[in-house]
């Protein structure tokens, strides 16, 4: 059912079955590392490529989601999954080997967000039954797509984040289990005029106040209605800027807020304003905060991942950063 001009409720039933988690060497030894299904030793994983590495964690991820919820390539009905690199080929690539059908999509970091609320759309619509949602990045194929080459040894700025080296996959379903997708909201580009690719947090932080006050509002809830909202990739400044943002519009989310970019690296590992990228929320959400939930230790979160929606084309042509995010809203049956 709509509810306002931006929100969804799921009344049929939609259900976060189960999920994955791979990461990278660095993320690996933050404070969330033993929530993680796999921890790479080498961010090439084997391969010859940084770019054929996260492949690699994609397909991963996509397999052990699966195996874990008890599923099999007959009983999937689709993959809906994106990435950061040029045409989503990691998506694409990883995706045929599994013989089911594919929907591919792309809203940068907020990818995992945008594939779950699509795919809830189609399960509470009766049009599929077990959906694989998936998302990756990696630190190094990141980089050299929209930074500097890594060999060129570029300096980090005091607002730049850590592209995450990871893949996670999250497995809804009509099938009832314990933690609920309840609704969803879509969120609208928003831009601010930023136009730093170093500076990620400020030009996405406005697109995620906007989806959040949109969804408060349309649910009629509270932000201490929630036992945690939290972001996907704004990092330490992007969510001091949003809860700024959020106290302007009549929200105090100070007592509630957290960000997935915050919580991957321990201070000490020096990733500046911390985390980013596709696998950022990806990789916290169906680590930690999946198996948080499922332990009791939360029974009430929004997820509100973030995109910026900038390529290399734009960027090189000077334009500035637009943001996007998506809200979901995940409860403890």
């Amino acid at each position: 059912m709509k509810k306002g001009k931006q929100t969804f409720l799921f009344e049929k039933g939609v259900y976060l079955k189960n999920g994955a988690a791979i990461v990278g060497e660095k993320e690996g030894r933050g404070p969330l590392k033993d929530y993680f299904d796999m921890i790479l030793q080498d961010d090439k994983w084997g391969e010859d490529s940084f770019e054929k590495a996260e492949r690699k964690m994609f397909k991963e991820a996509l397999e052990t989601a699966k195996l874990k919820a008890g599923l099999n390539n007959d009983t999937v009905d689709m993959i809906i999954g994106g990435d950061l690199l040029n045409q989503i080929i990691s998506a694409s690539f990883a995706s045929k080997d599994f013989p089911m059908p594919f929907l591919g999509v792309y809203g940068a970091c907020s990818t995992i967000c945008e594939s779950m609320l699509l795919g809830a759309c189609l399960i509470e619509g009766g049009f599929a039954d077990n959906i694989l949602c998936a998302t990756s990045s990696h630190f190094s194929s990141a980089e050299r797509q929209y930074r500097f080459p890594l060999e060129y040894g570029s300096q980090r700025t005091p607002t730049s984040q850590w592209t995450v080296t990871g893949a996670g996959c999250s497995v809804i379903s009509s099938e009832q289990a314990p933690i609920r997708l309840c609704s969803g909201t879509v969120g609208t580009i928003v831009d601010m005029g930023i136009k730093d690719a170093n500076n990620m947090g400020a030009a996405m932080a406005p697109a995620a106040a906007d989806t959040l006050c949109a969804f408060l509002k349309e649910t009629g809830t509270q932000p201490n209605d929630y036992d945690l909202i939290v972001t996907g990739d704004l990092g330490k400044l992007g969510k001091e800027i949003l809860i700024d943002l959020m106290q302007e519009k009549g929200y105090d989310v100070s007592k509630v807020i957290n960000d997935c970019g915050c919580m991957m690296f321990y201070p000490e590992q020096d990733m500046v304003m911390g985390g980013s990228g596709c696998g950022c929320a990806a990789t916290v959400f169906n680590g930690a905060i999946r198996k948080d939930m499922e332990a009791g230790k939360l029974h009430n979160v929004v997820l509100a991942a973030t995109g910026a929606m900038l390529s290399p084309t734009s960027s090189f042509q000077g334009e500035n950063i637009p943001g996007i995010s998506y809200a979901l809203n995940f409860r403890r049956c």
